[in-house]
C-alpha cells in the first residue's frame, strides 16, 4: 500500500510543473483576453479603428492592433532618432495640465524612469537603505534607493525608496520619504 502510495505521489511530482504551467498560461491568457479581447473597452476602440478598413469585426479588429502597433512603433522610431526629449516634452506639458491625472502621470513617470536606467544595471545600481518612519526609533522598513540625489516636495528635500515585494523583487512600492528619516543599510559590506 505505502509503495502504491509513493509511486502515485512520485507520478504526481513529475506533472505537477507541467500541470502548474498550464493553468498559468491559462490564466495569463484569459487575463489578456479579459483586457485586450474584442470584448474589452480597449478591443472595442481596436474595432473602431478598423471598421473603416474592413466590415467583419474580427478582421477589423486585427486591422485596428496592427495600426496601433504600427504607431506605437513609428513613435519609437521618431524617439530613436533624437526626438525624445521633444516627444518627452510634449507629452509632459500635456499631461501636467490635467489636476489629477498630472500626479498619477508624475509618479508613473518616476518609477518607469527606476526601471528604464540605461546606464546602469536596474535593481543593481540602487543602494539599500532604512527608512524609519517617523525618523530615529521609528519602524524600518528596507528599501532600495534609485537615486542618491533627494527631491524637493513643499520645499522640504525627499528621498525617493524602492521597497520591493516578496517573494521576487520585481514589483513593490514607491515611498516618497523625508530625507532625515533615511540611512543607509551597509548590508553586504564586510565590517
Amino acid at each position: 500500500m505505502i509503495s502504491r502510495f509513493r509511486t502515485f505521489i512520485s507520478g504526481f511530482l513529475v506533472l505537477l510543473p507541467l500541470a502548474v504551467t498550464i493553468i498559468v498560461i491559462i490564466w495569463v491568457g484569459t487575463f489578456i483576453y479579459a483586457y485586450l479581447g474584442p470584448d474589452s473597452a480597449i478591443g472595442r476602440i481596436l474595432i473602431s479603428i478598423g471598421f473603416g478598413l474592413s466590415d467583419s469585426p474580427v478582421a477589423a479588429y486585427g486591422l485596428g492592433a496592427v495600426i496601433v502597433i504600427g504607431l506605437i512603433y513609428l513613435l519609437g522610431l521618431g524617439v530613436e532618432s533624437r526626438l525624445e526629449s521633444r516627444v518627452r516634452h510634449l507629452i509632459d506639458s500635456l499631461m501636467q495640465r490635467m489636476p489629477f491625472v498630472g500626479n498619477l502621470y508624475d509618479v508613473t513617470k518616476r518609477f518607469v524612469a527606476i526601471m528604464d536606467r540605461k546606464d546602469q544595471e536596474g535593481l543593481k545600481s540602487m543602494s539599500p537603505v532604512w527608512c524609519f518612519f517617523g525618523g530615529d526609533g521609528g519602524a524600518g522598513v528596507l528599501g532600495l534607493l534609485p537615486m542618491p540625489k533627494p527631491i524637493m516636495i513643499d520645499g522640504e528635500r525627499y528621498h525617493v525608496i524602492l521597497v520591493p515585494s516578496a517573494p521576487v523583487p520585481v514589483g513593490g512600492c514607491l515611498i516618497y520619504a523625508p530625507a532625515s528619516w533615511v540611512k543607509p543599510a551597509n548590508i553586504g559590506s564586510k565590517p
